[in-house]
């Protein structure tokens, strides 16, 4: 069985083993598995139901992660996105009033498009236009927002006032030393190149924040997941096709291609499987599985899917193969029966790991020639707006417009690929359309 396994995944040709597989697997699993929580959580202010989407969003990461896992054969997670369940819950829904069964309509419609923009191989035909450049800020600039996600999660950095947008939180608080200690903690064993590092230092700290108190002990292990029936093929497909709507379809779109683009080149950069042009072999293989995961989350009741920021934690932990993918959507799978305990990781445990991967993904940015300005700006743009407006989207788009006007403005732009200019222009679209309200 396991050279079954070896030979399917590739495990030698990858200078991996089934054994360093499944800690990543663990790895990633335990690093996203907040959103079991949030993502209901965030779309409950919609009117979603919280308990039938809890399901909705495991069988979306199951669905997307077994198709990363077993199709593409990369180490990549998939589940609903952060960002555009908010943009749905705060923009679509409460600030502009529509109905969040015409939100799910114009997210199969987006999921829809990528299917049929990635079979006829526009997707990798744009993907190939970005230029390197753009590729490492993507990385750099995932790493310094999963950074800051992390130092907020865990309280390290938390919201500020009017003028100070952010401040340094109250250190001396409980949570907050038990995440400083879980930080120093993996970094000394990641340091030491102790084996599953990030693994061990996530369930020490997670153990010290029960023991302590700090983070509430589970008070079950397992559990029947509620029925999703009550979402399950509820999208309003004739309001999502509607003139007015337009703007807000644009947004989704937009928002999904760009994140899965910016996530897919930044993590593949991360774990070295980008080739000497700067392309990952295959993309139109996880470009489907995240095309197709979209489409089933808007069927099953969810926001927009893909490819998962936290999956550079398994990457860093040594997943190089699709059976890491497999062994989180297993993962995935139990926890619909487990839900009180896979959801129980506290914020001081997991925010410790993004920050530390953070610093790990920002590697790429060295090779970045500062002193060229047509270079420099746009990936500085990229870099900083991902974290500062907390969205992956808006800084990737901000590089495909920077970059070929500050090229055209220095009479270098045949160095600009004609793809580049096709997501210029959908970039733009972004921010004419966006409903800033």
């Amino acid at each position: 069985m396991k050279k079954v396994i070896a030979e399917y995944f590739g495990l030698a040709s990858a200078g991996t083993t089934i054994r360093r597989e499944i800690v990543a697997g663990l790895t990633t699993f335990f690093t996203m598995s907040y959103i079991i929580a949030v993502n209901p959580a965030i779309l409950k202010v919609a009117g979603i139901p919280a308990g039938p989407t809890m399901v909705a969003t495991v069988l979306t990461a199951i669905f997307g992660t077994l198709l990363m896992g077993l199709y593409a054969n990369l180490p990549f997670a998939i589940a609903p996105y952060m960002g555009e369940n908010a943009f749905v819950a705060y923009t679509v829904v409460r600030v502009l009033g529509y109905r969040w069964q015409t939100a799910l309509g114009a997210v199969f419609i987006a999921g829809l498009l990528f299917t049929i923009l990635t079979f006829g191989h526009v997707r990798r035909w744009m993907v190939e236009a970005v230029p390197l450049t753009l590729r490492y800020s993507f990385a750099a600039g995932i790493g310094l927002f999963m950074a800051f996600v992390g130092f907020n999660e865990c309280g390290i950095v938390t919201i500020g006032v009017p003028g100070a947008p952010v401040r340094m939180g109250l250190l001396t608080s409980a949570p907050v030393l038990v995440a400083i200690a879980g930080f120093t903690l993996i970094a000394i064993l990641m340091l030491w190149r102790v084996p599953a590092a990030i693994l061990i230092g996530l369930m020490a700290t997670s153990a010290l924040a029960f023991a302590i108190r700090i983070a509430p002990t589970p008070t079950a292990i397992v559990g029947i997941p509620p029925s999703p029936l009550p979402i399950i093929l509820q999208l309003d497909l004739h309001g999502a096709f509607s003139w007015g709507f337009f703007g807000v379809g644009l947004t989704i779109f937009v928002m999904a291609f760009n994140d899965t683009m910016g996530t897919l080149v930044g993590v593949a950069q991360r774990a070295g499987m980008l080739d000497q042009n700067g392309n990952l072999p295959r993309i139109e293989r996880p470009m489907l599985a995240d095309a197709l995961a979209t489409t089933f989350a808007a069927l099953v009741g969810t926001t927009t899917a893909g490819a998962y920021i936290e999956s550079a934690a398994g990457v860093a932990a040594g997943g190089r193969t699709g059976l890491t993918a497999v062994v989180v959507a297993s993962l995935f799978a139990l926890s619909l029966f487990l839900t009180p305990l896979m959801t129980s990781i506290p914020p001081a445990a997991y925010g410790p790991v993004l920050i530390l991967v953070g610093v790990m993904m920002l590697e790429p940015i060295i090779r970045i020639s500062f002193d060229d300005l047509s270079e420099a700006i746009p990936a500085f743009a990229v870099v900083t707006l991902m974290s500062f407006t907390y969205n992956i989207g808006v800084g990737v788009t901000a590089g495909f417009i920077l970059y070929p006007l500050l090229k055209v403005a220095v009479g270098r732009w045949r160095e600009v690929k004609p793809g580049l200019w096709m997501l210029a222009g959908l970039s733009l679209l972004f921010y004419i359309f966006y409903p800033y309200g």
